[in-house]
Order: structure tokens, then sequence, then C-alpha cells
């Protein structure tokens, strides 16, 4: 049996790990379009995909909402292949906030398809009667872990734009890009079928 004092070190280390490196791809495709001094709009979409992936998370681990690794492997990668198209073609005149609305709509709601990858993690950790404060600890991990990880982001993006003078717009393309092509490589390898066994040889 875990100890609930463990739950959190399970959510960073779910984060951190190299293993995780889609979740971390999406944060950053997600940042990619936003400057260093658009902060609190990043603090927001960050936001709006913690709320989606919170509540499917719950939902979830709780058994209220079935969840299907496959179609999980598949989605995810689709997510950061549209934030990466959505980012591209974000035009630099957003003054009525329709582009930024938009972006904590995708947020939102592709926070909910990444909450059914955690709750496959959280699903098999042992627990004991009370969920709610493991359910707590884990997403909490799991948010400090997504918030380091944005903050190295931006790191990167002032040393981009105030030390190497690159502009806003390579970076946007280059991460977006970046993003797109590793998001289709999975892409890939989740909806390959995979091969039959041959005959007479048992599968393992």
């Amino acid at each position: 049996m875990t100890d609930g004092s463990n739950f959190f070190i399970v959510g960073w280390e779910h984060i951190v790990d190299i293993n995780a490196y889609d979740h971390l791809l999406f944060v950053m495709t997600l940042c990619a379009a936003y400057r260093i001094a658009q902060w609190r709009q990043i603090a927001i979409i960050i936001t709006a995909f913690t709320v989606g992936h919170s509540g499917t998370l719950i939902l979830s681990a709780l058994d209220i909402i079935p969840t299907n690794p496959d179609v999980v492997d598949v989605l995810i990668p689709f997510t950061i292949m549209l934030t990466a198209i959505l980012n591209v073609a974000r035009t630099d005149d957003d003054s009525d906030g329709k582009d930024t609305k938009v972006k904590y709509a995708v947020a939102l709601g592709f926070g909910l398809i990444h909450g059914l990858a955690f709750a496959s993690n959280f699903k098999v950790i042992l627990f004991e009667d009370n969920i709610i404060v493991p359910l707590l600890l884990f997403n909490l991990g799991i948010e400090v872990g997504q918030i380091f990880i944005v903050i190295l982001f931006m790191a990167g993006l002032w040393l981009h734009s105030k030390v190497l003078n690159g502009s806003h717009g390579k970076w946007n393309q280059f991460v977006s890009g970046a993003g797109f092509g590793i998001a289709t490589i999975l892409l890939i390898e989740a909806l390959k079928v995979p091969e039959a066994a041959p005959a007479g040889v048992m599968p393992f």
C-alpha cells in the first residue's frame, strides 16, 4: 500500500519522467505561441488545461467514465498536432481576444483527454478507502511538475529572445513544428496494428 504522502511524488515523477514526454510536449506546444510578456495568458491556458485533466482524472479514477489506453494513445498526439497547427495559424493581431479564447477552450477540452492518461497511471497504485486525499496529492504533484516544465520552457524563450536576439515567430514555428513532427510519429506508432504471431508460436 502506498503512503498517502507519496502520492504527490508519484504525480511529480509522472510529469518529469522522460517517459511522459508526450504530456510535456503538449504543454510546451501549448505555450509556444505566447511571448514572455503574455505570462497571464499562459497562466490561464495552463489553468484551463489543469481544470480539464483534473476533472477527467477524478471521474476516471472513480470509475465514473471508462478509459481505453489504445484510444488515449491516439488522441494525445492528435491534440499536440492540432495545437501546433493553431499556433502557426495564430496572428499577432488578436485585439478582440478571439484567438486566445479559442486556445483556452482547446486547452480545457484537450485537458479532458490527457486526464484519461493520468488516470490510467493512477489506477495502478493501491490506496485506502479514502480516495479523495490521494487523488488531490497525485494531481497536485502533476501540477507542480507541469509548472516546473513551463518555467524551464519560458527560461529557454528568454534566452532565445534576449540573449540570442531571436524572433518569437521563429521560436513559435520551431517549437510548433517539432511538436507536430514528434506527435506525428507517436500517432503513427499508436495506429500500427500488432503483427499476428506465427503459427505454433505462443504470444507473450
